[in-house]
């Protein structure tokens, strides 16, 4: 086989495509969990290049790349708190509190990536590969599905436990009730803010840790702007999955082809301008948008603060 046929193109088109959807799935697994309490968080991007400069920074100081995941969690969560604070405590408006940190966040990692990095550019070593025994060795799909880092199977197993979370738990029905009906839930004795808190904190968490993977696994390296947008594309996806964890995922693999497109035709030699194919992913955006998102269904509190007490 040859050109677009043949098994390098696949597997290489494959392999990208799992490296690219991680970040979207992790950014669009936390999206979804702060739409279901009612929070609109348009700042996920910034949480994500936070945890992207964080998590790089700490895995090359500290030559550990979990570590580098933990600092990025934490970094996303710290940048989420100021989302806690300033709309989910005191009821600002949450499209532009996050458009804000976005910006300020985008801008703070670059002149600090400028001032430490700026001459040496350093990159981290190849990140461990687990390869599953038996699948691992399957033709094509074998080395491009089943030879990732750990976090890429953690990452798959987190979109079932959140569907059990939503389906199964209390927490899950108190997180549907804030974004549907905060009020009945407040009558019920159970603290909105206390849950839309927990809702975001775990956004941050989820987005920083997908920005720490974007960097030090399928980068190696921190540049400034390095998420490209890809926690608006966490965004859409959270919003076309109608509350489905399952659903964040197929679209985190769509957009992870779209995304590998790049390295993949060049490893076929076939020569197409990168602009064209970096045009992609947000073609495919707003296809889907016009397919289903007419269809789509949002919580009726989102975005919508929520003084206790009221009705």
């Amino acid at each position: 086989m040859t050109g677009l046929f043949s098994e390098i193109f696949l597997s290489a088109l494959l392999f990208g495509a799992v490296t690219a959807a991680v970040p979207l799935l992790l950014a669009g697994l936390g999206e979804q969990m702060s739409e279901k309490a009612g929070v609109l968080n348009i700042g996920i991007e910034g949480m994500m290049i936070a945890g992207a400069y964080v998590g790089f920074l700490v895995a090359f100081m500290s030559e550990s790349l979990w570590l580098g995941f933990l600092g990025g969690a934490v970094a996303g969560m710290a940048v989420s708190s100021i989302m806690v604070l300033l709309c989910v405590r005191l009821g600002l408006n949450q499209i532009v509190i996050g458009i804000g940190l976005t910006l300020g966040l985008e801008g703070l990692t670059a002149l600090l990536h400028h001032f430490q990095f700026s001459r040496t550019y350093p990159r981290l070593p190849a990140a461990d590969v687990l390869a599953i025994p038996g699948l691992a060795d399957i033709p094509v799909l074998g080395p491009a599905l089943f030879q990732h880092n750990l976090l890429v199977y953690l990452s798959v197993a987190l979109v079932f436990v959140m569907g059990f979370i939503y389906r199964r738990t209390q927490l899950g029905l108190n997180l549907q009730a804030a974004g549907d009906k905060p009020s009945a839930l407040d009558i019920a004795g159970v603290d909105v803010v206390t849950t839309r808190t927990v809702a975001v904190l775990t956004t941050g968490a989820l987005a920083g840790l997908g920005g720490a993977y974007l960097a030090n696994v399928g980068a190696g390296i921190f540049v400034p702007f390095i998420t490209n947008g890809a926690g608006f594309l966490g965004i859409v996806l959270a919003m076309l999955a109608r509350g489905r964890p399952l659903w964040v995922l197929f679209g985190a693999l769509l957009f992870g082809i779209s995304l590998s497109l790049t390295t993949a035709l060049q490893v076929a030699g076939i020569n197409i301008p990168t602009d064209v194919i970096q045009m992609i992913p947000f073609l495919a955006v707003m296809v889907m948008l016009v397919i289903f998102g007419r269809k789509s269904s949002l919580p009726a509190a989102l975005g919508l603060p929520y003084e206790r007490g009221s009705r």
